[in-house]
């Protein structure tokens, strides 16, 4: 696959840490094209889900695989993207639902075929920043975001997912990655923690450019 039908860089980490403001810098600082993660939920699956989890699980997380599968095809035709959350990111949910009952074995088995046919027809993104936060931090900046459906949701889910998101990120060998410890950052506001940000990931794409190309010598 050529270069420039690859997406460049996959902004992830749990909800809340901030993963939209970084794709806004990015796509200033490297002149990528920006996708805000994709949210058509026209059926309110995701408010359904957080009242009765068995019950809307299944829809719920099959609905946000297709979109995100459709949105990540649509990153690599244009080329030289960054995006917000990605199509690789979507099991660390259906891992999380299914260890604690809001999927049964058989929907999850569902899902995973559908996942793993997806996943032939991409390719994954040449770098992956990962955004490390706390869970407290993580709720603090949900709750000033205030989005009703997320402020409602108890902390041990949160907590969970967060903690799904570090074993996730633990065994990632699909490329690249760039973990960012970011509870202590506003980079948004503040001048000097943009201008990290931005620097540690130039860095990364630097090395990945190096790897690339030492590889095709």
């Amino acid at each position: 696959m050529q270069p420039n039908n690859s997406v460049e860089i996959v902004v992830d980490g749990v909800t809340g840490v901030g993963k939209s403001s970084l794709v806004k810098i990015i796509s200033e600082e490297f002149d990528l094209k920006p996708f805000s993660e994709l949210f058509e939920d026209e059926n309110r699956l995701l408010h359904k889900f957080f009242y009765d989890r068995p019950k809307w699980a299944f829809p719920m997380q099959t609905n946000f695989l297709t979109n995100r599968f459709k949105q990540y095809k649509q990153a690599m035709k244009v080329g030289h993207a960054v995006m917000d959350r990605s199509i690789y990111s979507d099991r660390i949910f259906a891992r999380m639902y299914l260890e604690y009952g809001y999927l049964n074995p058989e929907e999850y088995a569902v899902y995973n075929n559908l996942l793993n046919t997806m996943l032939d027809h991409v390719s994954p993104p040449n770098l992956l920043v990962y955004l490390r936060v706390n869970t407290d931090e993580a709720i603090r900046r949900i709750h000033r975001r205030g989005r009703p459906d997320e402020v409602e949701v108890e902390r041990e889910y949160w907590d969970r997912l967060n903690n799904f998101y570090e074993t996730n990120y633990k065994d990632f060998n699909l490329g690249k990655l760039l973990i960012l410890q970011v509870d202590n950052l506003d980079y948004v506001h503040r001048p000097e923690d943009r201008e990290y940000m931005v620097s540690q990931i130039r860095k990364a794409r630097e090395e990945m450019i190096s790897s690339i190309t030492a590889s095709g010598a």
